[in-house]
């Protein structure tokens, strides 16, 4: 089992940046695929960012492209998600989640086996 904890959620102004940062424990050998996704009120989860542990492959919702930034340092066992020029509409409850295998897309949620309970990111105008 993997444990995954989130940290750097918080309150920022329209255009502001914010670093996510999400730190695995357990079995991390076990994934191969740290993935990004969000929820707002009253919407389903999304994707936002994957990238493969054994590489530097990434993925990006089009929302977000251009403006975050997933990375991820293999010998802290942890993956960051940089947001650049926020907007009020990515205001959400953050999540990181842990996939065991490699799969011809990252992007549907059931891809992922582990989730984080969670960061808050608010942005306001």
């Amino acid at each position: 089992q993997v444990q995954l904890v989130e940290f750097g959620g918080g309150l920022v102004q329209d255009g502001d940046s914010l670093r996510l940062s999400c730190a695995a424990s357990g079995r991390t050998f076990s994934s191969v695929v740290m993935g990004w996704f969000r929820q707002a009120p009253g919407k389903e989860r999304e994707f936002v960012a994957a990238i493969i542990w054994s590489g530097s492959t990434t993925y990006y919702a089009d929302s977000v492209k251009g403006r975050f930034t997933i990375s991820r340092d293999n010998a802290k066992n942890t993956v960051y998600l940089q947001m650049n020029s926020l907007k009020p509409e990515d205001t959400a409850v953050y999540y990181c989640a842990a996939a065991p295998y490699y799969s011809s897309t990252y992007y549907p949620s059931d891809v992922y086996t582990n989730w984080g309970q969670g960061t808050q990111v608010t942005v306001s105008s």
